[in-house]
């Protein structure tokens, strides 16, 4: 475990370059889903939006995700301490809540790249607010425990 702790710094700054990355996947995804929806009758234009969705999905989001995670786990096996602060507890619980976004977002995902998606760009317009209303509660939780 000291090659952990000795590097905690590395893996805490890897750690926001990889949250920061998969949030923005998380923030724009949902955007295309928009204008997948809006241009259904439109096949030239979803075929090249089907691409981006995917990529941006599984080259970017995915990873990003990942790269969270581990990172999130090792500074978390290296400060055990963390676990002992309710600010952290919160921390997990809106993580957890991003990972569930984040695979619903593959469920419409797979819908929209197979045209069965019965959903709106209205519906999608709301859905993208999910992801920056956690962001704003993770930044706040953030902010009050004075870990910023």
């Amino acid at each position: 475990m000291s090659f952990i702790n000795e590097y905690y710094i590395w893996f805490k700054a890897v750690h926001y370059i990889g949250f920061v990355t998969w949030m923005a996947g998380l923030f724009y995804l949902p955007r295309l889903f928009v204008y997948h929806s809006e241009n259904k009758d439109n096949p030239a234009f979803t075929s090249i939006i089907k691409i981006q969705e995917r990529k941006l999905y599984k080259g970017i989001q995915t990873p990003a995700m990942a790269l969270s995670l581990i990172t999130g786990l090792c500074m978390l096996v290296a400060n055990k301490d963390l676990l002992a602060q309710p600010y952290f507890h919160v921390k997990l619980s809106l993580a957890v809540l991003l990972l569930i976004y984040h695979f619903d977002t593959s469920r419409y995902l797979k819908q929209l790249q197979n045209d069965s998606c019965k959903r709106s760009g209205r519906f999608f317009r709301l859905y993208n607010e999910i992801p920056t209303l956690l962001f704003i509660a993770i930044i706040i939780n953030f902010a009050l425990a004075g870990v910023l």
